[in-house]
């Protein structure tokens, strides 16, 4: 592929343009959005870490047979909290027993106890190998050497994220391709690991320029990204490229529901904030009553992923019911200044703005 914007990050993933998309779990991504990202330049890519192990090859087979393109697949590196990895029957019980007016104000039954409340990270990254798409993107944590090697040999190159700079110099030292530098603006889950999620919260301003001082791979700039100039902001910084989320988020090619891309384009959007609330890890989503009452009350919280399980139980019915005050509506601070609601739109824009930018440099 000819580059047409050339940075150490387009050179490596052999892309175009200095764009990624931000993969989103728990069924906001799509093969759709993955491809035409990638289709027009960028890296699209597609947030696999709720998916069964036997489901990734699957939906890999799908976005290669829309684009031939670099794209990523993403997954989670830790997969429970403590706490988080089983409950007994008693347990079960004790926790539902804190859900359950939501479960009976939504007339939703009870669900049987899960035989896990993830998918197992272990089983997905073996059926990712298999898959081996382009790109293995990951977060909360570094993978094992073993499966580093693995990509290595595969052809497979890898992306982690780090909110600090320690985290960043382990991904380097472990090996690791390329790093998204994740600052707290961004929308969803902050994908810490060295230290609580409360305690690496550095904003993307600064994080880029004391990561990108401090590695000598290609650093990706993540949070408060929306539009060219938040890109050229980025790599004056030191970024190679600027990961994108709400903005992708936000267009019909996801898997979200209409209510959320409304509120992404409404006056809520002003209003973000991080919470536990929805899945036992720290998030930053629009606030809504589900927020305003943990915050609050204190409860039901339970750790990851069971926290996380016992609200998808509630998200369909909520969103069918328009209780988009009981869903997680995720989106970074700077979603107020989304325009655009189809990805191709959104790409030309970016596109034609970094474009002047080399026309005025040149």
């Amino acid at each position: 592929m000819t580059t047409t914007f050339d940075t150490a990050a387009t050179r490596r993933l052999g892309i175009a343009w200095p764009i990624i998309q931000g993969p989103f779990g728990g069924g906001l991504s799509t093969p759709l959005l993955t491809a035409t990202v990638s289709n027009l330049g960028g890296m699209g890519s597609y947030g696999a870490h709720v998916l069964a192990p036997s489901d990734i090859g699957r939906v890999t087979a799908q976005i290669r047979q829309q684009t031939t393109q670099p794209f990523a697949l993403n997954l989670w590196i830790s997969d429970h909290d403590p706490g988080g990895a089983q409950l007994d029957n008693d347990a079960f019980e004790a926790t539902y027993a804190l859900f359950a007016p939501y479960f009976e104000a939504l007339g939703v039954h009870k669900p049987a106890m899960p035989a896990y409340y993830h998918p197992p990270y272990a089983e997905q990254v073996d059926a990712l190998l298999e898959a081996a798409p382009p790109v293995f993107s990951f977060v909360f944590g570094v993978p094992s050497k073993s499966v580093l090697a693995a990509c290595r040999h595969r052809g497979i190159l890898t992306l982690g994220a780090a909110t600090s700079v320690a985290e960043a110099q382990l991904l380097e030292s472990s090996g690791v391709d390329l790093i998204v530098a994740t600052g707290f603006e961004a929308g969803g889950h902050r994908p810490s690991f060295l230290a609580p999620a409360e305690e690496s919260l550095t904003g993307t301003l600064a994080l880029v320029q004391l990561v990108s001082d401090r590695v000598t791979i290609p650093v990706i700039a993540a949070g408060g990204i929306a539009d060219a100039r938040g890109i050229r902001a980025a790599l004056t910084l030191g970024a190679a490229a600027a990961q994108i989320g709400t903005a992708f988020l936000a267009c019909e090619e996801s898997g979200t529901s209409d209510a959320h891309r409304a509120a992404l384009f409404g006056d809520g959007a002003f209003h973000t904030t991080l919470t536990r609330s929805f899945t036992g890890r720290l998030a930053r989503g629009i606030r809504n009553h589900w927020t305003d009452a943990v915050a609050k009350n204190g409860h039901p919280s339970a750790p990851f992923p069971v926290q996380s399980w016992f609200l998808s139980q509630l998200k369909a019915a909520a969103v069918a019911q328009g209780r988009t005050d009981l869903v997680s509506l995720w989106s970074g601070q700077i979603a107020p200044n989304l325009r655009h609601r189809r990805a191709a739109d959104l790409m030309h824009a970016l596109k034609s703005g970094l474009t002047g930018t080399l026309t005025a440099a040149g």
